[in-house]
């Protein structure tokens, strides 16, 4: 490894690009060269980190951590940097965590194997397994991990051979029915939700893609035309660009976590603060573009307790448009899709979506994406 002695202190390295992703060149703050406490881009740190874990670790992977407030990062010349203590420091508090320290605690007849910590999330919601939410939803390997022919330790025996038929009587949004699909096996399931068995044989389906692209850009279409949401549209647009100038002067990034971290900010009071602050102007805008954010709360209808009027309007849009497909598999993917955007159209908050305390109608501080 080489470097090369910048103005100033420290030493400044580069990332060497070749297959074998070594890093090669780092930044010395410490400007003794010994290349404690480095710094480098986040497309380095990925390489860096994935040397350091011996798993995939991708630039979007650091990106998140420092988004989140998990590591801390600065800005030097327009890119993002990251500290190589930081990271090692992160990795080193997730190890403690690790196979070890279970077995520890709980003894040596763990099955390790079902962790599956080796797989990202992207992996455990590969394909059709993230078509739409379902609590209590198991990862895929899971199913693969009973299913396939490999043996293991805990796993002596190979129970299931392609050609197999497997049921699943309790089959959800249809994990084992899809992944015994993928390993060459028939497979039944049954389940008492009338939704549950549309999303098992939806994702069981062959679906024609350009058939599908063309209705639902129509559908679009649909909600573009719906002249009842017109007006709460721009305001929406409106309440955006006003919400992204608030946030980028009171929420800067990557500031703002790293003052939660240190204790240098109480989120919580800090955010009501800013939550209230805003609220002034929120209802300046709802006055400028005539849009009523009122909940009728005692209706007996849940789409009246929990939508507001303007999205009611365009979900009954959108609904009446699919009713009319002809295709029942193209029907059905677009009222998974609106299902899933109905969810999250709930007037909650975004934590809250799971389980409805109460509604929200005003903008307000959440805290998974540090800000309002």
């Amino acid at each position: 490894m080489s470097k090369s002695k910048p103005k100033g202190k420290g030493y400044v390295y580069t990332c060497d690009a070749n297959p074998g992703y070594q890093i090669r060149q780092f930044a010395d703050v410490d400007g003794d060269g010994s290349g404690r406490n480095a710094t480098m881009s986040i497309a380095q740190a990925s390489i860096w980190a994935s040397n350091l874990t011996g798993r995939n670790v991708t630039s979007s992977n650091i990106a998140y951590l420092v988004k989140y407030g998990r590591i801390p990062g600065t800005y030097m010349n327009g890119s993002l940097m990251v500290s190589t203590d930081d990271l090692e420091q992160y990795y080193s508090r997730r190890a403690r965590f690790n196979e070890d320290a279970y077995k520890l605690k709980l003894g040596d007849d763990i099955n390790w194997h079902l962790s599956f910590e080796e797989f990202k999330e992207a992996e455990t919601t590969k394909h059709v397994h993230r078509l739409h939410p379902y609590k209590g939803k198991f990862i895929p390997q899971l199913v693969e991990y009973f299913l396939d022919t490999h043996t293991d330790e805990f796993k002596e025996e190979v129970s299931f051979e392609t050609g197999d038929i497997v049921l699943d009587p309790f089959c959800g949004s249809g994990t084992t029915l899809v992944q015994a699909n993928e390993l060459g096996m028939h497979a039944i399931g049954v389940d008492v939700s009338l939704f549950n068995a549309m999303i098992s044989n939806l994702k069981l389906s062959s679906i024609p893609l350009a058939d599908l692209a063309k209705v639902a850009s129509n559908a679009g279409k649909v909600i573009a035309m719906d002249k009842s949401g017109e007006t709460a549209r721009v305001f929406e647009e409106d309440l955006l660009e006003e919400l992204k100038v608030f946030n980028q002067k009171n929420f800067p990034f990557p500031t703002f976590r790293e003052q939660i971290r240190n204790k240098k900010i109480n989120e919580e009071e800090y955010g009501l603060e800013k939550a209230s602050a805003f609220l002034p102007r929120f209802y300046e805008l709802l006055k400028k573009h005539r849009v009523s954010n009122n909940i009728n709360a005692k209706s007996e209808r849940f789409i009246d307790n929990w939508y507001l009027a303007s999205v009611q309007s365009e979900i009954d849009s959108v609904s009446r448009f699919i009713d009319q497909v002809p295709h029942e598999p193209l029907r059905n993917v677009l009222r998974l899709v609106l299902s899933r955007t109905v969810r999250s159209s709930r007037a909650t908050t975004h934590s809250d979506l799971t389980t409805l305390v109460r509604p929200v109608t005003e903008t307000y501080y959440c805290s998974k994406h540090g800000k309002i």
